[in-house]
C-alpha cells in the first residue's frame, strides 16, 4: 500500500492548487496537518499565476494499494 498526503488550497483568485506527498505518515493529524498548510501559506512558499496561496481548502490520505500481475 501507498499512502499519500494531498493538501489544497486556493490562491488569491480563488482556484485550488494541490500538493501531494508521497510515503504519508500513518500518525499525521489533522491539527499536524493544518499547522504544516499554515506554515506554507504564512511563508508564502509556493505561487500560482494569481499569486501566493490564501486559504487552506481541505486535505485527505490517499491509500493505493498497487497489484502486480504475473504476465508469464
Amino acid at each position: 500500500m501507498a499512502k499519500k498526503l494531498e493538501m489544497v488550497f486556493k490562491d488569491a483568485a480563488g482556484k485550488t492548487m494541490k500538493i501531494s506527498v508521497d510515503n504519508a505518515d500513518d500518525n499525521l493529524t489533522p491539527e499536524t496537518v493544518k499547522t504544516a498548510m499554515e506554515g506554507i501559506i504564512a511563508k508564502d512558499v509556493f505561487a500560482t499565476e494569481a499569486g501566493g496561496l490564501a486559504a487552506i481548502h481541505g486535505a485527505r490520505i490517499v491509500d493505493t494499494t498497487i497489484q502486480e500481475m504475473d504476465m508469464k
